[in-house]
């Protein structure tokens, strides 16, 4: 959180490079407040470059999923179409159409063949999750008071390893989140422990394709069968929200065979990132229902404000068209072979640091990049020679950005490290994070021996 700077660090001039001399004001740049006047449009860039250089190599971050690379031509496409607002369907109207092309696509990507879906972009996925979860709560909510039930009570069921925006929605929109701990086995939910879970106050199921902590799928079409056992015995009709933020656009080109989007009649909706494995600059989301009847009439909300009529149902309003846009060239220059290509680089480099990483004494690999591509290794247990903080805090003197967390309930007492390999992370650099990596181990190793 960002808080108010006392009164007196308010005053603070930022100190600038004698050089701006004559192209900066002589009282300096204040650092809490505006300036009293103008100032040279290059000092400015130069000031903010000055000290953005202390931020971190994006490309060396190992704990982020975001994209942090892009051809050229996409970065003049996203410079081109900045300007373009995209809830403004009236002014810029192929910039709409490019977003509906998008979502179409999608729906295709994802099996929903029959042309009856909904979607739009999001500025991230958990946006898009959220309007997930919502058009569940309200289709729950409509459905309970058509029948004359109660309404007060919705619980939405999900296993422990969901993204922190499930829990965010839960507290906001007044829903009672319920928790299944993580599969010490698998490191994912066990659809037969839904029942234990679920009751005619669920509004839905969350499944995870590919999880923030191991990267691993949830086994939606297993969860799809219980929930239709369930239905069965119960009457109760529950369906299945698949945040695919992280899997959405790595399963479908690597993992065809994989069933867990709309070729599951209980899939009601899918959330997914482009700013993640879409290969797009931040930020840009996805969500696509199944059909309309899943598309709560509720959520939507009918406007005129910028000159013609259009319907919207997004949380934010005014919003960039250019990720959309930069999200419609990858689509139109990778096409699907070239999605299948940069995924199955990605999985590659991971399944090879994997194996390698497993071979390096103390270090254990719960996750080797087979879902997701990326690595959650932990020390290996009753080994005291160093902790995985130690170790990425080593390879943070090589510029290497690794964070460090203890695992969802399930597996709530073990403390791992996350490598999250993204499109431009060759073979060759992977080499050379191990190459430090296994100098870091060496290092500790030692110093926790004596012989350093």
């Amino acid at each position: 959180m960002h808080r108010r700077v006392e009164a007196h660090r308010r005053q603070e001039q930022l100190p600038t490079n004698p050089l701006y001399d004559g192209i900066i004001p002589e009282q300096g740049v204040p650092r809490f407040q505006l300036p009293a006047s103008p100032m040279n449009p290059d000092a400015a860039a130069a000031v903010i470059r000055d000290e953005l250089v202390l931020d971190g190599n994006a490309r060396l971050n190992l704990a982020t999923f975001c994209t942090t690379w892009m051809e050229p031509q996409a970065r003049a496409l996203i410079a081109d179409t900045l300007d373009r607002n995209l809830v403004d369907h009236d002014q810029y109207p192929q910039t709409a159409e490019i977003e509906a092309r998008c979502v179409n696509m999608l729906h295709h990507l994802w099996h929903d063949h029959d042309g009856d879906g909904a979607g739009c972009s999001t500025a991230g996925s958990s946006e898009a999750a959220m309007l997930g979860a919502l058009a569940l709560k309200l289709r729950w909510r409509e459905q309970r008071r058509a029948a004359g039930l109660p309404d007060d009570r919705p619980n939405l069921v999900m296993g422990s390893t969901v993204h922190t925006c499930w829990p965010r929605f839960c507290q906001y929109w007044d829903v009672e989140p319920r928790y299944m701990p993580m599969d010490p086995e698998t490191l994912t939910l066990d659809p037969a422990r839904l029942a234990e879970f679920c009751d005619e106050n669920t509004i839905g199921v969350i499944a995870v394709l590919g999880s923030t902590q191991v990267g691993r799928y949830d086994p939606v079409a297993q969860m799809a069968a219980e929930l239709d056992r369930l239905q069965s015995r119960t009457g109760l009709d529950i369906p299945i929200h698949v945040d695919a933020a992280v899997g959405g656009f790595i399963a479908p080109f690597l993992d065809p065979e994989r069933v867990w989007d709309f070729r599951l009649p209980r899939v009601a909706s899918v959330n997914a990132s482009g700013h993640k494995f879409g290969l797009v600059f931040p930020g840009v989301g996805w969500i696509v229902w199944r059909d309309h009847a899943a598309l709560p009439q509720s959520m939507v909300l009918e406007c005129d404000l910028l000159g013609g009529h259009m319907s919207t149902f997004t949380l934010n309003f005014s919003r960039a068209g250019a990720p959309v846009i930069a999200q419609y060239y990858n689509f139109l220059r990778l096409g699907f072979e070239g999605y299948r290509a940069i995924q199955r680089t990605c999985r590659d480099v991971a399944e090879y640091l994997g194996e390698q990483v497993s071979r390096i004494p103390g270090l254990q690999v719960l996750a080797d990049g087979s879902h997701a591509p990326l690595l959650a290794v932990r020390v290996t247990e009753g080994f005291d020679g160093f902790t995985v903080d130690d170790l990425a805090e080593r390879l943070r003197m090589h510029g290497w950005q690794v964070p460090v967390y203890l695992l969802p309930p399930g597996l709530q007492d073990v403390t791992v490290m996350r490598l999250v390999i993204r499109n431009g992370f060759s073979r060759d650099i992977a080499d050379l994070l191990l190459r430090n990596l296994r100098e870091a181990v060496d290092h500790l190793t030692a110093a926790a021996t004596g012989q350093a």
